[in-house]
Order: C-alpha cells, then structure tokens, then sequence
C-alpha cells in the first residue's frame, strides 16, 4: 500500500507516532521519524525495521522552530531521497487550563506545538511534492479542533487552527496532486494522555462516561486510519476532517 513511500512522522518518539511508523513501515514505507526526544525516535526507528520498513532515520528536532524543521526535512531528503507523506503529529497538551489560568508562555508554546508546527513542515516539504506532482500530508488534529471542552483555550484554540491551515493548505494544492487531510482523533491513550488516565481527578474521566462507545481508542487504530490516508486507496479525500472519537462529538 505504501511500499517505496517515504514517511516523516514527527512526534514519532512514541505514541500515535510512533504506531503511524509501525504501521507505515508495514505496509512498506521508509520511515523518517522525528522528535524532540533523541532515546525515544531512535527506538521508533528500530520497532519500524522490524515491522518491515528497509529503511530508517532518526531525527531529532523541536518542530516549533524554523531553522530545526529546515534542518530534519533536509536530512530526511538526504538520507532518503525524498518526502513523500508528512504526518505532522508532534502536540502538547495545555492541562485543561482555562483562559484566566492560561499565561502566555503556555499559550505560545502550545500554538506554536500544535499549529505553527504544521505550517513549518508543510511549507517545507510542499516544494518537493509539487515538483513530482504528488504528495500526501497528514494532520493529527483532535475532536478538541470542533467543539469546545476537549482541552483548555490554549489546546483548543491551536486544534482549531490547525484544521483551518489543513483546509487552507488542501484548498492551494488539491489541483497539484497533493491531498491534505486530518485525523481528530478523541480520547486516545498514549504516553502523553496517560498521566490524565492515572490522575483520579482528571476531566478525561468525566469525558469517558459520556464517550457512546464508552470506550477510549489506542494509537494503533489511528495509525491505520492515517496509513489508509496516505495510500492511493482515497484518492478524492481532499481537506477532510475524520473524526475517530467513539462518537463524543455526535452527542
């Protein structure tokens, strides 16, 4: 399905991430996995060789500064020719903080996390897809980028931002042959949502009993939904938001 494709998944140190490898690899990809934490990718990219991937690289960047989302694409495109897919995963949480507890160093560095990043990546992998004429990106969103109460102002705020760039970025350059689409997934439990699964007192067990499923999804299911995205198999899906949230949001 994606067999020669190659793949830079950023928040790829674990999580949906690091799945998205796992599954991408699978199904033959090249794995490009990027993080901010160096252990983490490196241990991304040796679980996507055993699941099949013929090759990888770790790349170690903070995908909210210009200079090092220069730096990891070109050494994606140098140790593997090329991008063909972005998955921009990389996202931070906010706590659930409230617009009057929410300072300003929390508001950037979420927005810049969240969405600036997606903006970054895209502009600078978009130059080699439109020079083949193809090309796929893949935003991870949340349910939390369509209605409120799925993070605090800061979360909720980027998530919604990031599906207006994902629109905006499809809009530009669906007639090029690249296809720009978003996950938003719901409760999913990760590395970074765990400590909001320990935490008695968290509002995601408020969340959980008002979930129809009642049910919370794991990163492999995610990861199969963005593998699907990134194949040829939809070819028509341009700017689409699908939603994965054990039906939260048709309440």
């Amino acid at each position: 399905m994606l067999e020669d494709r190659v793949a830079l998944i950023t928040g790829a140190a674990s999580g949906i991430g690091r799945a998205m490898a796992i599954e991408f690899a699978a199904h033959g990809a090249r794995i490009a996995a990027c993080d901010i934490a160096a252990e983490g990718v490196h241990e991304t990219c040796a679980a996507a060789e055993a699941a099949g991937s013929a090759q990888t690289v770790a790349l170690t960047a903070d995908v909210a500064r210009a200079d090092e989302v220069e730096q990891a694409v070109a050494a994606a495109r140098d140790a593997l020719g090329t991008v063909d897919i972005l998955c921009s995963n990389a996202g931070i949480l906010d706590g659930y903080a409230s617009a009057l507890d929410t300072d300003e160093g929390l508001w950037d560095r979420v927005v810049d996390v969240n969405m600036k990043a997606t903006w970054l990546l895209s502009r600078a992998v978009l130059p080699g897809m439109l020079e083949r004429g193809a090309g796929a990106i893949i935003v991870t969103a949340s349910v939390a980028g369509m209605v409120a109460g799925g993070g605090g102002v800061a979360y909720t705020a980027s998530k919604h931002g990031v599906i207006g760039l994902m629109r905006q970025i499809a809009y530009e350059n669906a007639a090029k042959g690249i296809r720009v689409n978003a996950i938003c997934p719901g409760v999913i439990q990760t590395g970074m949502t765990q400590p909001l699964f320990d935490d008695p007192d968290s509002k995601v067990h408020e969340f959980i009993p008002e979930i129809p499923s009642a049910s919370w999804g794991q990163p492999e299911e995610i990861a199969r939904l963005a593998a699907l995205m990134a194949s040829d198999a939809v070819p028509f899906m341009h700017g689409a938001c699908v939603v994965a949230d054990g039906g939260w949001t048709i309440k």
